[in-house]
């Protein structure tokens, strides 16, 4: 049987794996054994950074709904109590986006929450 060399498939797989790596730095760009390296632990921190980013996004929609709830007068847990009273379902990320975008619903949420509060 005659002898295969993997000529092709070779320069299809460093040409893949150089494709994916086109805007690292210096050698993990242009050199296949550093390049993949640098591929396999980017395709890592992308893997485990999408988790954080959820939890990121989180912290951030918090940290803007208590400084709209302060403005008017609440803190983020009181806030959050008063619109569970009140059987108001929003969630947080709703919410953030009314405190930067329409403060003047989000005034309207929190009287709704300071009322519910008032009332329990």
């Amino acid at each position: 049987m005659a002898r295969v060399k993997s000529g092709f498939t070779r320069r299809r797989r460093h040409k893949a794996v150089l494709k994916a790596v086109k805007g690292h730095r210096g050698a993990r760009r242009t050199r296949y054994k550093v390049a993949k390296e640098s591929l396999i632990h980017g395709l890592a921190y992308a893997t485990a950074h999408r988790k954080l980013r959820k939890r990121d996004m989180r912290s951030l929609w918090i940290i803007r709904i208590n400084a709209a709830a302060r403005s008017n007068g609440l803190t983020y847990s009181r806030m959050m109590r008063g619109l569970k009273l009140a059987g108001v379902e929003v969630d947080r990320k709703i919410l953030a986006d009314l405190s930067v975008r329409e403060p003047t619903a989000f005034t309207s949420l929190a009287e709704t929450a300071q009322e519910a509060i008032a009332a329990a």
